[in-house]
């Protein structure tokens, strides 16, 4: 009669550990990269508009403020820089301030400032494109102003989605009550968008 024996498989004890990338951190990504194609579709009739019309381009660009858009561009590349100090407070799952110093700041801290800063430049574009209407440029005026308020239209758009990012992973931040990896990574993968709009 033969005999069976079992025995349990041991884990190779020198097996290297196999440390995946976050989900949503690669959904993201994956996603981020569809809305380059995008924005690259918007900057292709942009540019091809320009190319066909030279003459109307150079007369209607007189019409920009080109200070006030370079001011308000600064504040939202500016916020880049305040969204980046969040993520570093996220990293050390630092929800909130532990003092009044911006060297003390967390999460919440840094977001909200961000989150101002976007909001300063939403409400600046505003002012522009009142600003513009009354110069005559609209939407429906002609190529300029269709490819100009299309590309700034849909760029404004994307900066109020990630206004409601903030919002809602600040929220998430006061609503758990131990901030763990699970809520850095949520904080992590809003800044990648973030930055993108940027």
């Amino acid at each position: 009669m033969e005999t069976v024996t079992s025995t349990s498989l041991s884990r190779n004890v020198g097996a290297p550990v196999v440390n995946r990338p976050n989900v949503v951190s690669v959904g993201t990504i994956v996603w981020l990269g569809s809305e380059v194609m995008f924005f690259a579709g918007l900057f292709a009739i942009y540019f091809t508009l320009r190319s066909t019309s030279a003459g109307l381009w150079a007369f209607e660009t007189s019409k920009l403020d080109v200070w006030y858009a370079l001011g308000n561009t600064t504040i939202l590349v500016l916020s880049s820089f305040t969204c980046q100090a969040g993520v570093f407070a996220a990293e050390r799952l630092q929800p909130r301030a532990t003092g009044w110093k911006p060297t003390q700041w967390g999460m919440v801290e840094w977001f909200f400032l961000t989150y101002a800063m976007g909001s300063v430049f939403v409400i600046g574009q505003i002012f522009e494109y009142a600003n513009l209407v009354a110069e005559h440029i609209s939407i429906s005026s002609n190529s300029y102003g269709s490819a100009f308020y299309i590309t700034t239209g849909f760029h404004g758009l994307h900066v109020i989605g990630g206004l409601i990012a903030f919002i809602l992973v600040i929220g998430r931040a006061f609503s758990v009550k131990n901030f763990t990896h699970k809520e850095a990574t949520s904080a992590i993968v809003v800044s990648y968008y973030w930055h993108f709009v940027d």
